[in-house]
């Protein structure tokens, strides 16, 4: 079959969906696990902590497959990676799902991480394809569908789970991104690279660009904390509700996933904000609504309504902060445009791998309190780097 190339492809409302799609049931394979972790710990006889280390190392492995895989969107045909890529996830979801040992599922979790960049060769190519002035709105709308895909994957995993165990979750996850593949072959434009270099030259760029850019650096920092106060959360959500105060579990955790999907569904109004006033003016509000929120979950997150609130207002704050800085990132222009979001999706996972990680080591050391504690101490950091540290005005 021929595929038109980029070039000649208009980017319409149902292309923009399918690819809003694509990121959301991809990048879903990196939260299957945390409605999981209870269920994990048991089956395999390890601590929560180490059930915590799963979700952790889902979160590096999708760190460094930023680092090592995205780049290539620079270089090479993206519908060709997209391809490859989802083979390999496929493969890993597979492994995760007949796992014999917590050893092998580790591997596995870290392999679907490495493997799961998708979404991250998918955005760029939607901004690429947009005109400049709907930039952020297009960006805001594919990315709807990927902070969708976060949240609906952990009520997914987290009823599934409950029903079927946990194992069935990472076997219906393969099927779906078999199914993936066959539509993306069939209906994805193949696109144009814009580096002319070598792969180990375009790897040895990257720090070049974080100095000589300074919105990169900024959104790279602020994607760090306010992706570690997202990540603790939602990584240790499940072990408070099966305290005694609430007796509830897997099902009750996704269910949660629910109450953040109003909230995905203004990225797309978060965008055309980003255009109308400034990318940065919206990330400033991302930060103080996702501080908001865990103020409500420090005073009255053993309440049911508090926890509800508080998610919603941190499921908004964060995508507020992660349309905007992505916005930013990709308006640094065509050339390095994997690269930059590279960069910036490198620094927001490492973040989250270390919310996940302090946020289940505190619970297990100091309770709900000690994960309130940290994704506080997240959140100072991102209103420090925003409104002293960058305080100068810059788009």
């Amino acid at each position: 079959m021929e595929h038109k190339k980029s070039t000649d492809f208009i980017l319409t409302k149902p292309l923009i969906f399918l690819m809003a799609v694509v990121c959301g049931v991809s990048v879903a394979n990196l939260y299957y696990i945390q409605p999981l972790e209870a269920q994990i710990a048991v089956s395999f006889h390890v601590s929560q902590n180490a059930a915590g280390i799963a979700a952790m190392l889902t979160q590096i492995g999708y760190a460094l497959g930023l680092l090592l895989f995205v780049p290539l969107g620079d270089m090479t045909e993206r519908r060709s990676v997209i391809l490859r890529m989802l083979a390999l996830v496929a493969v890993s979801l597979l492994i995760a799902g007949l796992s014999p040992s917590y050893a092998v599922l580790l591997i596995a979790m870290f392999a679907i991480g490495l493997t799961t960049i998708v979404p991250q060769l998918v955005i760029p190519y939607a901004a690429q394809l947009s005109r400049p002035e709907e930039q952020g709105k297009t960006i805001g709308d594919v990315m709807s569908g990927l902070l969708i895909g976060i949240l609906l994957s952990r009520a997914f995993s987290g009823l599934v789970g409950s029903a079927f165990g946990w194992r069935t979750v990472y076997l219906i996850a393969t099927g779906l991104i078999l199914v993936l593949a066959a539509v993306i072959r069939c209906i994805f434009p193949t696109s144009e690279s814009h580096a002319d270099t070598s792969y180990p030259d375009l790897l040895k760029s990257i720090p070049g660009l974080v100095r000589s850019q300074r919105p990169l650096r900024e959104s790279a920092l602020n994607g760090f904390f306010m992706f570690g106060s997202f990540s603790a959360f939602w990584t240790s959500l499940v072990f408070l509700l099966e305290t005694p105060h609430y007796r509830m579990g897997a099902r009750e955790a996704g269910l949660f996933g629910f109450a953040g999907v109003a909230g995905a569904l203004a990225a797309p109004l978060i965008g055309k904000a980003a255009d109308q006033k400034s990318p940065r003016f919206t990330v400033g509000i991302g930060v103080i609504l996702s501080t908001l929120a865990y103020l409500f979950f420090s005073f009255f997150g053993f309440h049911i309504w508090g926890l509800i609130v508080g998610v919603v207002v941190l499921d908004l704050g964060n995508q507020c902060g992660q349309v905007s800085n992505m916005a930013r990132v990709q308006a640094l222009g065509d050339r390095a445009r994997s690269r930059n979001n590279t960069v910036f999706m490198f620094s927001y996972f490492i973040g989250g791998a270390a919310g996940s990680f302090l946020g289940t080591l505190s619970f297990q050391n100091f309770g709900w309190y000690g994960v309130c504690a940290v994704g506080l101490a997240f959140q100072l950091a991102a209103i420090l780097i925003h409104f002293l540290v960058y305080r100068r005005q810059e788009t």
